[in-house]
């Protein structure tokens, strides 16, 4: 799967800037998931998640942020392997970064380079690197 450059959720700025500037702490999970998507999720938590076949949403582990001409930049520091598809999951064409494994709260989003269609006994795999948080 080709790389991926997420933007926030509205939850997300709104967590962001209470904290910064109005002193209003939050709880953070502390495992990160990965969902895909064949629709675009929007910043208030629209769009179509992959569901059945044996989708499950798959833990992400995030590097330590680098700062490149002033933006501060994170990206996965392993490989993430979905299940092999029980049954067609569509054309996988966004990802979601979710504080759970199910339910949970989305916090950044985006569109992959180069959609995918997932069929029967397919795997989709993005590569260390490949997903990429960039705060400017």
């Amino acid at each position: 799967m080709a790389d991926a450059l997420l933007s926030k959720s509205n939850w997300w700025k709104l967590a962001c800037i209470n904290a910064a500037l109005r002193g209003v702490a939050f709880t953070l999970p502390t495992t990160w998931f990965i969902a895909l998507y064949t629709s675009a999720p929007t910043d208030g938590d629209t769009g179509a998640e992959v569901s059945g076949g044996g989708y499950t949403r798959r833990v992400v582990t995030f590097s330590d942020p680098v700062l490149v001409d002033r933006r501060a930049i994170v990206q996965n520091v392993a490989d993430i392997s979905f299940p092999t598809a029980s049954a067609d999951w569509g054309l996988v064409t966004h990802i979601g970064i979710r504080t759970a494994a199910t339910g949970g709260i989305l916090i950044y989003h985006g569109a992959v380079k180069t959609p995918r269609t997932v069929q029967t006994n397919d795997t989709l795999r993005f590569l260390a690197g490949q997903i990429k948080v960039d705060e400017g």
